[in-house]
Formats: C-alpha cells, sequence, structure tokens
C-alpha cells in the first residue's frame, strides 16, 4: 500500500453508534474489515475506539448522557463489554486477534507503567493482535469530566512512534468557516501550523452521545506533529477513505510538519 508501517486509528461515538445510542453494527463491522485488510497487507494498527458510555446509554435506553459521574462511570462498564464482544467477534470473522488496553492518564504520567505499557503495544504487535484501545472510564475520574480519545489517540501514536494517525469523525475535515451555517465553508485540505484562529475556527460540541468536537481533534493534531506524525482528520462513514489515506491520497484535513507541503503552502 505505502511504506507506511504502523498506524493508529481512533473511531469516536458518532461512527459506532446509530442516534438512538444503539450500536451501528454495519459501520463497525465495515470499519473492522478494513482495519483486517490493512493488516493483511503487512500494516500494524492500533485501534482507539470511543463509544462505550454511548453504547451504555443505548443498551440501557437513556435517551441523554448523564451528567453526574457515577452514571458516566456505570454506563461505561456495561458499554465496554458490548464494545469488546463486536470487536472481538468482528475481528475473528476476518481472522484477526484484538487485545484490550484500559489506559489512564496515571498510567501515561508514570515512568514505569508507561514503559509497561510500551512493551505491551510491541508484543501485542509482535503477536499479530490488533491492539484496542480505550479510557478507562470505570476508575478515572478526571478523564470523565476532562479527558478525551481524540488526545489519548495522539498519545497512543507517540507512544507507539506511529507513521500515521487517522482520526474518524462525523464530518469531511476541518473547514474554513462553519458548514451548518455556511453552505459554501470547504474542508481545509492541508494544515502545517495549528494557530490560535484554526482553534477559533473549530468551535463547538460533538454528538449527544459523545464528548468531542474539532478543537480536540486540532489539540491531537497539534501532540501529534510535535513528534513529526502525520494527522489526517476525514469523516468515519465510509471506512474506505482509510486505504486512501494509507496511500497518501487527499483525504479529508491533514496535519503535517513536512517541508513539501510547507513549501506549497508559502
Amino acid at each position: 500500500m505505502s511504506d507506511i508501517k504502523r498506524v493508529v486509528i481512533k473511531v469516536g461515538t458518532s461512527t459506532l453508534t446509530h442516534e438512538t445510542g444503539k450500536t451501528n453494527i454495519r459501520q463497525m463491522e465495515h470499519l473492522v474489515k478494513v482495519i483486517s485488510d490493512i493488516a493483511n497487507a503487512g500494516i500494524e494498527v492500533a485501534l482507539v475506539s470511543s463509544g462505550s458510555i454511548g453504547v451504555g446509554m443505548g443498551k440501557i435506553g437513556l435517551d441523554e448522557r448523564p451528567t453526574d459521574t457515577a452514571s458516566k462511570q456505570a454506563l461505561s462498564t456495561i458499554g465496554q463489554c458490548e464494545l469488546m464482544f463486536m470487536y472481538d467477534k468482528i475481528f475473528g470473522e476476518y481472522g484477526q486477534s484484538a487485545g484490550q488496553l484500559l489506559v489512564t492518564k496515571r498510567d501515561l504520567d508514570n515512568d514505569e507503567a508507561k514503559r509497561n505499557l510500551i512493551n505491551t503495544f510491541e508484543k501485542l504487535f509482535s503477536y499479530g493482535v490488533i491492539p484496542v484501545i480505550n479510557e478507562n472510564d470505570a476508575v478515572a475520574v478526571e478523564e470523565i469530566v476532562f479527558g478525551d480519545n481524540d488526545t489519548l489517540s495522539a498519545i497512543v501514536a507517540r507512544l507507539v512512534q506511529a507513521d500515521k494517525l487517522i482520526i474518524l469523525t462525523d464530518i469531511d475535515g476541518l473547514y474554513n468557516d462553519d458548514p451548518k451555517e455556511n453552505p459554501d465553508a470547504k474542508v481545509i485540505p492541508v494544515v502545517t501550523q495549528i494557530t490560535e484562529s484554526l482553534f477559533e475556527k473549530a468551535g463547538g460540541r460533538g454528538s449527544k452521545f459523545g464528548t468531542g468536537g474539532m478543537i480536540t481533534k486540532l489539540q491531537a493534531a497539534q501532540i501529534a506533529m510535535e513528534a513529526d506524525i502525520d494527522t489526517v482528520v476525514c469523516s468515519g462513514s465510509d471506512s474506505e477513505l482509510i486505504y486512501d489515506v494509507i496511500e497518501g491520497k487527499p483525504v479529508g484535513t491533514l496535519f503535517t510538519t513536512k517541508e513539501e507541503y510547507k513549501r506549497k503552502q508559502n
């Protein structure tokens, strides 16, 4: 496919669930199929998956995301079971094995814990297993209130020294204006420097089942760019786009520090 050897893919709650909060089985199966095919091509993939609280809401029939910590922690345990059951089942159908990693900010702040986490990633890759990562919402209070898996995906990309980070979301990329209010708004194809004006363009929250928005994706891209890791933010509605990203085709918004792109913009 390309010279990419290792990639981190982040999928958001809005991609994994219907408006009802129930699991979007077709989307999930299509995503797993593409990831399995990429793995068959020799590319190591780590999947950072949101959705535990959203799926938990759908599982027990809640229409609105609760605001209290205890409810969100309880929902995360319900939804995480469902998510991993589905991932394990579908990956198995395509001849792949998945391994779950639930991490907290504590794990990343502690040097010994971080080394152990890196060693676990490397061993999973050596076994040909696809790591499926989520924040450990059931015990990490601060992660539920302040955390998001966009940031986690960038941190994972740095930990495993990924060649590329792909963030799948419910829009096509970073727009130059609000596409809901301006029908002429266009996706910005390449960003080589994240500025305050970009953060201003990225205002707003995500779906009622998720926590993120474009702001968290900019923050994630910034973390990855500091490690010279290209990040692509694109629509998760068509998992086939992952092939295009890996092959270097223009999809969504590419965040890069590469000089060739900087020259094109100047």
